[in-house]
């Protein structure tokens, strides 16, 4: 014991008192009294009395009756002294509990204070008993995982309110019981082979699915750990129960998030050179297509028809890119009520002009669960962006309602929390956009795999699958995140989330004024792109619009024809990112190393560009004349 005991002496003999005072006093607190009367108001005002010594005959009242009241507002050990005429008032407390020890007067001092000791040591051990019972059961009840101990026989001996709830009891009601006994019919079975396996390994730990009450499947973690066996060789088991349904699903979303990444990495490599192609193709045609005079009429048509099958080539690459690389969005606060509701005859046309098999399926758009526009902030997004997103999900919605049926948009706030993983939405306000449909709905693995590219449950020609990878690339690049919830049977629902726009200061971007200035003529350009073909369809649409243009095959060949050309330098450097040896960042940092006023548009056919200043003019392949002319006016604008 760290601290000296306190001792309470009660006699009404104060010679008595002094006696045992001296006897302990080196190695108690000692505090004394002849009133029993006045003990128990001492004991009611201190918690810390260990033992209690009372003399048994006093006038007021006797020692058994006074340490009987004394149990009332204490715990502590109780010693009676007595003569040999109350044997039987001293039987009688030991019977009740009333005390644990007694002595006879006179005393022997070294009995005495050794009975005294052994009383202060267990009232010292009975609270540090009753302290860990007491965490234990604090412990035991806000677990947020279910927690139970067993005995040999597997029987319940402790079990915690979470642990209860699994099996659909209270606590009360699975003590005493086993696992096998109180659990679900259809799990028995997995819990016999558990309960071996930790008898024969001394832990098991197992991971198991278990339908939820609302459809799906939720996730359960059960850990069994055999306990040390005790004096008499009996083992007990600790039982833990978490759901990690949660965790699960979190993990899924880390993977479908890597998957993307991965994708979106191939599909950049490949978007490369596939749009190095599209610009060539599409650039010859629409310079053939001006440079021919009175083209036939098949002639014409099948220029026409290359061309939109070059346009196609085109959209899809853009696609592909879009479900997992940054593109330019106009993010803007958007009235997300106001602009629902300005679709809904577009969202009607769309659900209902999918219907080519004749069928007379019937749909309707549902916006009465909107929130109040008072109580709905303005999302950050991109509101043409998230137009067609919703235009899709609602054509997806009507695809999986054959027979017809409504389609439900609503609007919310939400708030996230801190990120489970890198790469989750930050914390913080969202506005929720969702669509439901009351369709076919989809399993959970086919839930996981709804936002692949090229994944689709649709008929051959129905679908290209890259719908919701389009839509989870979009939200996401706006800081976004994107939860589908569907069960068969029970329908879909897909949940928008959107950053809270926070109003804040700023200029208007000069870019947007230079798309309306008047196109300069007469300049001085420098090509730059490893390509050939795409190098030479760039140059020919310059000289169209009266330019004169200078071809280099990479960056170093452009740094030698601009120190060729000194001290007149180029009045536009047109440069691909993408290009052996030296990329297009390098050579423009060593161009304008040299040349700080150099003007700069950048081409690339990969949608990752990064690797650019922040300040970076930049068109994307394939490109039409049309586009390159703007970028030039915005270049040349400064």
């Amino acid at each position: 014991m760290t601290d000296r005991p306190v001792v309470l002496l009660v006699d009404d003999e104060p010679e008595i008192l002094v006696a045992l005072a001296d006897l302990l006093e080196d190695s108690f607190t000692i505090l004394s009294t002849t009133s029993p009367v006045e003990a128990l108001e001492i004991l009611a005002g201190r918690s810390d009395v260990d033992v209690i010594v009372s003399d048994q005959r006093m006038p007021e009242m006797g020692g058994d009756v006074m340490l009987a009241r004394a149990r009332t507002v204490c715990d502590a050990q109780a010693i009676l002294l007595t003569g040999y005429a109350d044997i039987g008032a001293v039987a009688a407390a030991l019977n009740q509990g009333r005390i644990s020890f007694y002595s006879h007067k006179p005393w022997d001092g070294d009995a005495l204070r050794a009975m005294i000791v052994q009383a202060a040591h267990r009232h010292r051990l009975e609270g540090e008993l009753q302290t860990e019972r007491m965490l234990l059961r604090g412990l035991q009840q806000n677990l947020r995982a279910g927690l139970a101990f067993k005995d040999p026989q597997g029987r319940f001996i402790r079990i915690n309110r979470k642990a209860a709830a699994f099996y659909g009891r209270d606590e009360a009601a699975c003590l005493g019981q086993r696992e096998e006994d109180v659990c679900d019919p259809a799990q028995r079975p997995a819990v016999r082979e558990a309960e071996a396996r930790l008898a024969a390994e001394g832990k098991d730990e197992e991971v198991i699915a278990i339908p939820a009450p609302g459809g799906g499947l939720s996730w359960r973690e059960f850990t069994r750990v055999q306990l040390d066996r005790n004096a008499r060789g009996e083992a007990y088991s600790v039982l833990i129960n978490r759901d990690i349904t949660r965790q699960r699903e979190m993990e899924a979303r880390l993977r479908q998030a890597e998957k993307m990444q991965a994708l979106g990495t191939m599909a950049g490599g490949i978007a490369h050179d596939f749009n190095n192609l599209l610009t060539a193709v599409m650039g010859s045609l629409e310079l053939a297509t001006d440079m021919a005079d009175g083209l036939d009429e098949r002639t014409a048509h099948l220029l026409d028809n290359a061309m939109a099958a070059a346009r196609r080539g085109a959209e899809l690459t853009r696609r592909l890119l879009n479900f997992s690389r940054p593109r330019d969005l106009s993010l803007q606060p958007v009235d997300v009520n106001a602009l629902l509701r300005g679709m809904r005859d577009l969202l009607m046309q769309g659900v209902t002009s999918r219907r080519r098999d004749g069928s007379h399926a019937s749909f309707d758009i549902r916006m009465d669960k909107l929130a109040p526009d008072g109580d709905l902030p303005p999302a950050r997004t991109d509101a043409g962006q998230l137009e067609l997103a919703l235009l899709n999900l609602c054509i997806n919605a009507s695809d999986a309602m054959p027979d017809g049926g409504t389609i439900t948009l609503s609007t919310r706030v939400a708030h996230l929390d801190e990120p489970a993983a890198e790469g989750e939405p930050a914390s913080g306000d969202y506005v929720v956009v969702s669509v439901a449909d009351q369709g076919t709905g989809m399993p959970p693995e086919t839930v996981a795999r709804v936002f692949e590219p090229f994944f689709t449950t649709k008929d051959v020609g129905r679908g290209t699958g890259l719908g919701l990878s389009m839509i989870y690339g979009f939200v996401r690049h706006v800081g976004g995140d994107v939860r589908v919830t569907s069960a068969p049977g029970q329908g879909t629902r897909v949940d928008l989330y959107f950053p809270v726009h926070h109003r804040q200061g700023g200029a208007s971007d000069p870019r947007e004024a230079a798309e309306h200035a008047a196109a300069p003529h007469g300049l001085r350009v420098l090509v730059v792109d490893d390509e050939d073909a795409v190098r030479a369809v760039t140059a020919g649409f310059l000289r169209g619009m009266g330019h004169q243009a200078i071809e280099a095959r990479g960056g170093e060949d452009a740094l030698a024809r601009i120190a060729g050309m000194a001290p007149d330098v180029p009045d536009l450097v047109v440069m691909d990112v993408m290009m052996p040896r030296m990329d297009g960042e390098e050579a423009a940092r060593r161009i304008r190393a040299h040349y700080p006023g150099s003007r700069i548009l950048f081409l690339t056919g990969y949608a990752d560009d990064t690797i650019l200043p922040d300040d970076a003019l930049v068109l994307r392949k394939p490109f039409t004349q049309a586009d390159l002319s703007r970028h030039v006016s915005r270049a040349m604008a400064g």
